[in-house]
């Protein structure tokens, strides 16, 4: 069903959906970090110190100097710059792609993916680099080092994934 079709109170619905999603995202993300650094101590650990919890997960302190997964690490203030012009680009076009859609996968995706660049964007605004924790790792395999905002952005691209490979139904439909 096509967006001019899908009816106004159809739109605030999603649209409520992708802003919760968004700032559940965030809170859940900032909130975690501030729990590992300040309540748990992990900001005054060296990089890669930590805890390990089991055989194959351990929470360890690593600050990203890159995106997501440690890629495109930025190397100076011109690095940094251009992560945070990107983020925020990538933001407003997910924001503007969230205001139009209706499709409820497309939604919550964007706010899932809003949330966790939101999140990573305080960090690097706040402390110059991101603060990373989950380490799983085993049978000589270690996985990336990563966050509640990195699962959030990785969640948001399957929403995007899952509506690419079997088309949501807008919510008018479902």
């Amino acid at each position: 069903m096509s967006d001019a079709v899908l009816a106004e109170s159809d739109h605030r619905r999603l649209r409520l959906i992708g802003l919760v999603m968004a700032v559940t995202a965030f809170v859940a993300d900032q909130g975690h970090k501030l729990a590992m650094l300040y309540g748990l101590g992990f900001a005054d650990l060296l990089p890669g110190e930590g805890v390990r919890v089991t055989s194959f997960f351990n929470l360890v302190m690593v600050w990203n100097p890159g995106i997501s997964y440690g890629l495109f690490p930025a190397n100076g203030p011109l690095g940094a710059g251009l992560q945070i012009g990107l983020t925020l680009a990538m933001i407003g076009f997910l924001s503007w792609w969230l205001w139009k859609s209706s499709v409820l996968a497309v939604t919550v995706g964007c706010g899932l993916v809003i949330g966790g660049g939101l999140g990573n964007l305080l960090d690097r605004l706040v402390y110059g680099k991101v603060a990373d924790f989950f380490h799983f790792h085993g049978f000589g395999y270690d996985w990336y080092v990563f966050n509640i905002a990195d699962v959030a952005v990785t969640l948001g691209a399957v929403a995007f994934i899952y509506d690419v490979i079997k088309p949501s139904e807008s919510i008018k439909d479902a």
